[in-house]
C-alpha cells in the first residue's frame, strides 16, 4: 500500500538515488550561486564575460556597501517591511477568525461560504489587473502602501482562511462546548482557547504568507510607480539603467532583497514544521 523506503531496496537504487539528489540540488542552486558570484565582481569583470568563473578581483565589501549608498536599495526594503508585515498580520487575523466561524459554526451557506474561498484561490491573479487597477485608482489608493495593503490582505484571505479552517474543525468540540456551559463568551473562547491550540499553524501560515508578500513582483509593478511607495522586488528591476545594467548592484540587491524570508524561515523554523505536521498523526 504504501512505497518501500530507500533504505531497503537495492544497493544499486540506493547509489543512484544519492547521486540524483545531489545533482538536483546543484542544478537548482546553480542560479543563486551565479547572483552571488555576480554580486563580488567588479565591472570589468563583468564586462570580459567572466560569469561562471571566480572573480579576478573580489568586491564584496564595495559592492553591498555601494548599492546601499548609491541605490534607493535601503527605501526599498523599508516600503517592503512596512507593506508586508501589516499585510501579514491582517490576513492572518481575519482567516483566522473567518476559519473559526466556518469550522465551528453551524449556519445556512456554510459550505457555500467556505466553497467561495476555495474557489477563489483558483482564478487567475493575472485577469485581476485591469479591474484591480481601476479600483484602486477609483478609490484614491493607486500608488500607496495601503492600497498594496488591503489588495494584498483581501488577495490573501481564501488560501489563508482555507488553511486555518482545516486546523480548527480538527479542535475537540468538547473544549468549546465546555467553554460555552459555563458562560464564556465567543470572543473570549476564540480568544484564550482557539487561537492557543493552533498557534503552531498561524506561526506556519505567517511565514508562508510573509514570503509570498514579500516576494511579490507583479502587484509591486501594476499598482506602485514611485520609489517613495515602491517594495524591494520591484525596486531592484528600477536599478537597471536605461542604457548600462549595473549587474554587481543587481545582484547584491537581490541578495539583500533574499535574506529577511530565509531569515524569518529559520528564525521560525520549528514553529513552522510543527504547524505543518500538526495533526498528521492524529487517529
Amino acid at each position: 500500500m504504501f512505497p518501500t523506503p530507500i533504505e531497503k531496496l537495492s544497493k544499486s537504487v540506493n547509489i543512484s538515488y544519492r547521486v540524483a539528489i545531489w545533482i538536483a540540488l546543484i542544478l537548482w542552486l546553480l542560479p543563486l550561486i551565479a547572483v552571488m558570484m555576480t554580486s563580488a565582481r567588479s565591472v570589468a569583470d563583468i564586462n570580459m564575460g567572466n560569469y561562471w568563473g571566480i572573480p579576478e578581483q573580489w568586491m564584496i565589501l564595495e559592492n553591498y556597501t555601494k548599492v546601499f549608498t548609491s541605490t534607493p536599495m535601503a527605501r526599498y526594503l523599508f516600503n517592503s517591511i512596512m507593506i508586508t508585515v501589516p499585510a501579514v498580520i491582517g490576513a492572518v487575523a481575519i482567516s483566522t477568525l473567518a476559519g473559526y466561524a466556518l469550522a465551528k459554526f453551524k449556519f445556512r451557506g456554510n459550505v457555500l461560504l467556505f466553497a467561495t474561498f476555495i474557489g477563489g484561490n483558483f482564478v487567475p491573479f493575472q485577469i485581476l489587473m485591469i479591474p484591480v487597477r481601476d479600483l484602486t485608482i477609483s478609490m484614491g489608493l493607486y500608488d500607496t502602501a495601503t492600497g498594496l495593503i488591503l489588495f494584498h490582505v483581501a488577495f490573501q484571505a481564501g488560501f489563508c482562511t482555507l488553511f486555518m479552517r482545516n486546523f480548527i474543525v480538527g479542535l475537540p468540540d468538547e473544549l468549546i462546548e465546555a467553554a460555552r456551559v459555563e458562560g464564556v463568551s465567543e470572543w473570549k473562547i476564540f480568544w484564550h482557547v482557539v487561537l492557543p491550540l493552533v498557534r503552531p499553524a498561524i506561526a506556519a501560515l505567517s511565514v508562508l504568507i510573509f514570503t509570498f508578500i514579500w516576494n511579490d513582483y507583479f502587484w509591486a509593478l501594476v499598482l506602485v510607480q514611485s520609489d517613495e511607495v515602491r517594495p524591494v522586488t520591484a525596486g531592484i528591476s528600477a536599478l537597471m539603467g536605461q542604457w548600462l545594467a549595473s549587474w554587481q548592484l543587481i545582484s547584491a540587491g537581490s541578495i539583500v532583497a533574499a535574506l529577511p524570508p530565509v531569515i524569518l524561515f529559520f528564525a521560525m523554523q520549528k514553529h513552522f514544521i510543527a504547524g505543518l505536521t500538526l495533526g498528521a498523526t492524529k487517529g
